[in-house]
């Protein structure tokens, strides 16, 4: 027989994790299922396992709202953040409706029934199930492979070649010397990481990034717990860093040249004697693309000592014995890391039909950030590219609860946005990362106004998302049959 719950989650990861949970206390009558493709909770957090992996965000924005984080560092570690995600499951009870090995390759909705046919591959072949609801947690970038670019020269190098995406065991670094493509968060997270044992680290980057340094420990929380009980205390400093996360983006992009200058000033302090001009001057403008940050300076720290060293050219051939760039020089090598990015993959490559029609995602708006136009009883979870991932499924998880609770109180059983034929459609992310600019013709639009337009900007959300009317003339209601 096939299955039935009223809501199926497509992850178990960060974001489908805090979905489940918001459901479990928002609307604990309802059935809920998460399936996920790997054998493990915990999403990007359990696949990534490469030396130094950590946050990229502070943790009391990166933490769910409903749960506060406990933990001492701002800036986390891998391990740490696997923990507290699975905590919250446990809590919540939702860790007992995570299907594992169930990969999603297709959901169909049927208007008549009101209901989704989501076909599940799993070790012992195809599974069925249905739901009213459908939420695609699945985040947007390729679980089964990272993006790595043609590399002249590649099947020639004697050493070992690894991506960190899938970083291997048994893989021993220490007394090695090492080359790491690459110089966004990745590559300035295992820099310092790999230098605490390894002969030498060269960062191979072809443009400078963006890196700030920041303290590990969030001085302000700590002394707010002090003072504080700990829920009053984790919403203090949460709403602290959003307030200033959300203001250094607002100048930086108001500001640009003033941005570059500060950033510049503070990259000089840290690393006299070190061309800066040449290594950290990016082309583009501050939050054109993410900041990377180092917690408390150490990869500025591990290029001080002289146990890493950075590069900044375009690779020219691999040899034998290493990575020949276009300047001539050859960078010794037993080890090269491509931390060279991601493949995006948008909604876990499911393929959705509607009444038996291909949903064709390029041809879809994005409403509100969180559900297609003409998808009905659908919504996705995709976090901001300029603030914490966790802030905006947080208000996702908010929304789809009260959506939920509206189709209870008025009887009505479908929901779909319609899409106003007078709005203007824009690129669904204005990010120029490369990952973002490899995969923009694969996904939806937004649109040019509300509630079309995605600001990435959690203080413009919050209000709209967390308290604005679900019948807002832009949603159709009806009921099945």
């Amino acid at each position: 027989m096939t299955e039935h719950v009223d809501v199926l989650i497509v992850g178990a990861g960060l974001s489908g994790i805090g979905a489940a949970c918001q459901l479990r206390r928002e609307h604990p009558g309802r059935s809920v299922a998460i399936l996920e493709s790997r054998a493990a909770s915990g999403g990007t957090w359990d696949l990534f396992r490469y030396p130094g992996v950590r946050s990229d965000s502070d943790m009391f924005t990166l933490g769910y709202r409903f749960k506060p984080w406990l933990g001492e560092k701002a800036l986390a570690d891998g391990p740490s953040i696997l923990a507290y995600v699975r905590e919250a499951a446990r809590e919540h009870g939702v860790d007992r409706e995570i299907r594992y090995g169930h990969t999603v390759v297709g959901a169909a909705w049927d208007s008549g029934a009101a209901r989704w046919t989501v076909t599940a591959e799993t070790g012992d072949g195809p599974r069925t199930l249905t739901c009213g609801f459908l939420w695609s947690c699945s985040g947007y970038y390729d679980y089964d492979e990272g993006y790595t670019p043609q590399l002249p020269g590649i099947d020639d190098f004697a050493g070992t070649v690894v991506h960190p995406q899938h970083w291997p065991e048994d893989l021993d670094h220490a007394g090695r010397r090492i080359v790491v493509i690459g110089s966004g968060a990745t590559a300035v997270t295992l820099v310092p990481a790999l230098a605490d044992q390894a002969e030498h680290v060269t960062m191979l980057q072809r443009s400078p990034t963006y890196i700030v340094s920041l303290p590990s420990r969030d001085g302000f929380a700590l002394r707010a717990r002090r003072l504080l009980p700990e829920p009053a205390a984790y919403r203090v400093t949460r709403w602290k860093n959003v307030l200033m996360a959300t203001g250094i983006y607002q100048l930086c992009q108001r500001f640009p040249g003033a941005a570059r200058r500060a950033i510049r000033s503070m990259t000089e302090r840290q690393l006299p004697g070190v061309d800066v001009g040449t290594h950290f001057r990016p082309r583009y403008d501050p939050w054109d693309q993410r900041l990377c940050l180092v917690p408390d300076g150490d990869l500025f720290r591990s290029l001080r000592e002289g146990s890493s060293s950075i590069v900044t050219d375009t690779i020219e051939t691999f040899t034998e014995t290493g990575v020949r760039v276009s300047s001539g020089a050859e960078l010794a090598a037993d080890l090269v890391i491509t931390a060279t990015g991601l493949n995006l993959k948008p909604f876990g490559g499911v393929e959705l039909l509607v009444d038996g029609e291909p949903v064709r995602l390029p041809e879809a708006m994005a409403y509100k950030g969180l559900m297609l136009s003409g998808v009905p009883n659908f919504a996705y979870t995709i976090g901001y590219t300029n603030a914490s991932w966790t802030l905006k499924a947080d208000l996702v998880a908010e929304y789809v609860c009260r959506l939920l609770a509206h189709l209870d109180e008025t009887g009505q059983t479908t929901v779909v946005p319609v899409r106003d034929p007078d709005v203007t459609p824009q690129p669904f992310l204005d990010f120029t990362a490369g990952y973002v600019l490899r995969k923009l013709d694969e996904l939806p639009q937004q649109g040019d106004r509300a509630p079309w337009r995605l600001r990435q900007n959690y203080l413009r959300d919050v209000g709209p998302i967390r308290r604005g009317a679900i019948e807002d003339g832009t949603l159709a209601f009806s009921r099945a049959g």
